[in-house]
């Protein structure tokens, strides 16, 4: 159940990294100047989400879930920061 619960927010976070590479290259704000740092934070995200799931399949259901919580830890915490920020706006004053 936890591993169902990381590999999610996992998957979340991969998506909205991909969105906003998507809409960057759109729009042109990744460019070739940039290019190398977007494909290292994808491929990044990749490794972290084919590496939980790899390693479970070759039944290390631990050291996948202590994978999975690396990415999956600090994107929870922040998309909770964001709601935090949009429903409980502070003032900037």
């Amino acid at each position: 159940m936890l591993f169902a619960i990381l590999a999610a927010i996992d998957a979340v976070a991969a998506a909205v990294a991909l969105f906003f590479f998507f809409v960057g290259v759109a729009d042109g704000t990744v460019s070739s100047f940039n290019i190398v740092l977007w494909l290292s934070l994808l491929g990044a995200i990749g490794i972290v989400l084919g590496g939980g799931f790899w390693l479970r399949a070759r039944g290390r259901p631990g050291l996948a879930k202590l994978l999975l919580a690396v990415l999956a830890l600090p994107a929870l915490f922040g998309g909770l920061l964001m709601l935090l920020l949009i429903f409980n706006p502070p003032h900037w004053q």
